[in-house]
């Protein structure tokens, strides 16, 4: 599935075999007890200033990013959930998330916000 079109499909367990890239922003929607789950075979970049919303009700504590290489949030991006990353996690300046960053290496914060959902 696109990512960027996410935000209207159903509820579920989403994977993708190749590497996911957050372009622009993108827009889950959701009650608040609705959980997403994401398998990316590869990593997650984000774009600079990108940011994942939430709508309906959604919250960034049922939202579960399991990464098998490293993740990128761009400078001044904003993400939302939990990523269960197997290598590296790089936050770039001023960027923030609405989650917890747990990677098997390291997690790289440079005058980020993170607030715990």
């Amino acid at each position: 599935p696109d990512l960027q079109k996410i935000g209207n499909a159903p509820l579920g367990i989403y994977k993708w075999g190749t590497g996911v890239v957050i372009s622009s922003n993108v827009t889950l929607h959701g009650g608040v007890n609705d959980v997403f789950i994401f398998q990316i075979a590869k990593g997650i970049t984000q774009a600079t200033g990108a940011a994942i919303i939430l709508s309906g009700g959604a919250q960034a504590k049922n939202i579960f990013w399991q990464v098998s290489e490293g993740v990128s949030i761009g400078t001044g991006a904003h993400f939302e959930g939990i990523i269960l990353g197997k290598t590296g996690i790089a936050m770039g300046a001023n960027a923030s998330i609405n989650g917890r960053l747990l990677a098997q290496t390291a997690v790289t914060l440079i005058t980020n916000t993170v607030v715990a959902p």
